[in-house]
């Protein structure tokens, strides 16, 4: 059975503007936790198609490709090894979702779908993830949100305290 994690945040950018930065698929490695460095892996740079490696370290990486986009308002992320799923996952995808919020701002939406193998163990394994998984793509929306703000690559340290500053 699939689990979905879904955070959302209000970005203090209009959309258009907002949607300008997410267009470039090549800037992930600025707000994603954990990533370092992205390389785009296809001629096309962004739309159905485009492809991106991202890195965890100099060698450890994931390819993402877009599956849907949406003009103005977002893409859907396939994550995989070639044709494989990205370990230790069935499927999975990531969803950027922006809808105008109002005052010139936008509400940015993530939600990362995945399923895991294996079975009934699989699927215990994946619900015992999703409390994890929620707190990643939180992770996710908060740091977008402050590289977005101030053009500065989010740090675990900017992170951090953002979060304790709005709890």
């Amino acid at each position: 059975m699939p689990q979905e994690a879904t955070a959302e945040i209000i970005i203090d950018l209009p959309r258009a503007e907002a949607w300008e930065k997410l267009r470039d698929i090549s800037l992930a490695h600025n707000y994603v936790p954990g990533i370092i460095r992205t390389e785009i892996v296809t001629e096309q740079r962004e739309g159905v198609g485009a492809s991106r490696y991202v890195y965890r370290s100099a060698t450890s990486y994931i390819q993402e490709t877009v599956t849907e986009w949406r003009e103005g308002e977002g893409f859907r992320i396939r994550l995989h090894r070639g044709d494989k799923p990205a370990p230790p996952f069935r499927e999975a995808f990531f969803n950027y979702q922006f809808d105008d919020a109002g005052s010139g701002r936008t509400r940015f939406t993530a939600t990362l779908g995945y399923q895991m193998p294996w079975g009934g163990f699989g699927e215990w394994l994946g619900r015992r993830m999703l409390g994890f998984v929620q707190s990643t793509v939180q992770d996710v929306a908060t740091a977008m949100k402050l590289y977005y703000e101030t053009g500065e690559p989010t740090t675990p340290a900017a992170l951090k305290a953002y979060k304790a500053a709005t709890r």
